[in-house]
């Protein structure tokens, strides 16, 4: 009877303005997603290229001889015209000339000579230089479609030489199916579900980075075609290497330059006064800066030699611009690090990588009513007074102010400047705090994301957050917001991204992909010069998608 009563009850709030079902966090959730998408079905044309000499049967070996031993008796340079030779026909003349070659390439030298020259021709700088060019000219003809498609230009197609009578009856019947297709369309209707999604372009993996998860991307800030992706290892348990490598829009299929690390690589961040320079954090709290000029594997400068090096993973790292020059006004680059270890550390570039800290992160005790007969307890050792940061982010107009959040779920607001380094102390979050985000139009507003699966929307001013975004029960790993809009951001958890557009909707997402069935997403980073979205996974591969055109807002929404 009291089942009867709660299905009547569930009934009769259906429609209602005060009811909203949402996910509540419990220890025993059964997790169910209705959204489903998946891959759209890609086509691949293969070929291979025949000569006509491919089609010929070969010669016999006994063929051969024959004018092999014959050959030396006439000069070299008569073997062609011999009467031997035309007798023979053209059929006979093409193994005779061959032969000729053969035997002097021998009597040039012995194999070692040979080999040498074979290995100084293909260890050549030109020869090095050639091969790069073609593989840039294959890579341009087998991905051209795609990249017209993210350069926004039009796709280039062959033509199709035809007389004007067949260009008259082409057009008439690509007429006809043109309307046949409306009229089918207008008789169906809208389809159902459907809506803007995401488009597959192309994906930056080779084998080199298959068993590694992507945990940070970059792009340069002068080469907007120059990406830098870290790698670490998928879990613990593994035993593989970190690497940092460049990628290009000219080769999707294999690195401009690999950096491989002892550890692995958790942050990576290209300069801007010197885009030339990488920035790259391994777990270990190693902090390194390399060249992208240079094809050497080694780095630049090196935080191993430190005495103020970090002792935790360097989650994340950037190149901030800092008042601080010579003269009044004159900005200074700087590379801006936070760690494990509690510590938020600048890092100066000169003849040796060294750092100062900007601050230390405290961990904050929970306010607990003592018991009457209790004493006070001495401070606890400072191993536990220390709190482990994971992010960090620079206000986009003050860069003196930034963000920090750290693995008790807290977000700092701090100054680099003045006596009271913490300006305020948000509280939201039950799990460590993995991205912040402050809004690039909007500055007074900023995004969170943390493992206990939501997402908050603040204000500067209030530590109370105005908005919780939460869709599935899985750990939110990445935010970003939009480039050319103030209220669009996605977000990057285990199973699926999501676009969130807040003059749309604020409870739930307008457009989900679900993740490969291969691995989880770990990253996401949005195209500077292009409406595409980047995505990187636990399976080592970054995949370019295409966003649907989104409605951007006006100013007054702003």
């Amino acid at each position: 009877e009291r089942n009867k009563i709660y299905t009547e009850i569930c009934k009769a709030k259906i429609g209602s303005e005060y009811f909203e079902e949402k996910i509540v966090q419990t220890f025993s959730g059964a997790a169910k997603t209705k959204e489903v998408q998946c891959e759209t079905i890609t086509l691949a044309e293969k070929g291979m290229m025949v000569t006509p000499w491919d089609l010929d049967n070969p010669l016999d070996a006994s063929g051969a001889e024959p004018a092999e031993t014959e050959e030396p008796k006439s000069p070299a340079g008569k073997s062609s015209t011999s009467p031997t030779a035309g007798e023979q026909g053209q059929a006979g003349a093409v193994p005779s000339a061959t032969a000729s070659s053969i035997t002097l390439a021998e009597s040039d030298g012995s194999p070692e000579e040979q080999e040498r020259r074979s290995g100084a021709i293909l260890t050549s700088a030109k020869l090095q230089q050639d091969l790069v060019v073609m593989e840039r000219i294959l890579m341009e003809n087998i991905f051209q479609p795609k990249l017209a498609v993210y350069r926004q230009i039009p796709v280039l197609m062959e033509p199709v030489v035809t007389s004007d009578t067949e260009v008259e009856e082409d057009e008439e019947d690509e007429d006809e199916e043109e309307k046949q297709e409306e009229a089918a369309e207008a008789a169906e209707g809208p389809a159902e579900g459907a809506g803007p999604r995401l488009e597959l372009l192309w994906s930056y993996r080779c084998d080199l980075t298959r068993g590694h998860s992507v945990s940070s991307m970059a792009w340069n800030k002068v080469n907007p075609d120059l990406l830098a992706v870290g790698y670490r290892e998928c879990d613990s348990r593994g035993r593989k290497k970190g690497l940092a490598c460049c990628w290009s829009l000219k080769n999707p299929m294999w690195p401009e330059r690999i950096f491989r690390c002892e550890h692995g690589v958790t942050a990576v961040d290209f300069s801007q006064a010197r885009p030339h320079l990488l920035a790259v954090g391994t777990a270990s709290g190693r902090v390194a800066v390399y060249d992208v000029r240079s094809r050497q594997d080694t780095a630049l400068l090196d935080s191993s030699a430190s005495l103020n090096k970090h002792k935790g993973a360097v989650w994340q790292l950037k190149w901030v611009e800092q008042e601080g020059g010579a003269t009044a006004g004159d900005r200074e680059e700087r590379l801006m690090c936070i760690s494990g270890d509690g510590r938020m550390t600048q890092w100066f570039i000169q003849q040796r990588l060294d750092c100062s800290d900007v601050m230390q992160i405290k961990r904050t005790e929970s306010e607990k009513k003592k018991s009457p007969g209790e004493r006070e307890r001495k401070s606890e050792g400072p191993i536990s007074q220390q709190a482990a940061g994971m992010c960090f982010d620079f206000h986009p107009k003050d860069t003196d102010v930034f963000l920090a959040g750290t693995e008790e779920g807290h977000i700092y607001c701090c100054s680099c400047s003045g006596k009271e380094q913490i300006l305020g102390t948000y509280r939201g979050h039950e799990g460590p705090v993995y991205k912040v985000a402050w809004n690039p139009s909007s500055t007074d507003m900023f995004l969170s994301c943390s493992a206990d699966w939501s997402i908050l929307l603040w204000h500067r001013d209030s530590h109370t957050p105005l908005l919780t975004f939460t869709s599935v029960t899985a750990f939110v790993h990445d935010i970003k917001w939009a480039p050319q809009s103030a209220l669009i951001f996605a977000a990057v958890n285990e199973k699926r991204v999501e676009i969130w557009d807040l003059s749309v909707s604020i409870f739930d997402p307008v457009l989900c992909c679900a993740a490969s069935p291969e691995g989880n997403l770990s990253s996401l980073l949005f195209a500077s010069n292009a409406e595409c979205l980047l995505l990187g996974d636990t399976c080592g591969q970054v995949g370019v998608w295409l966003l649907p055109r989104l409605a951007v807002p006006s100013t007054h929404q702003v």
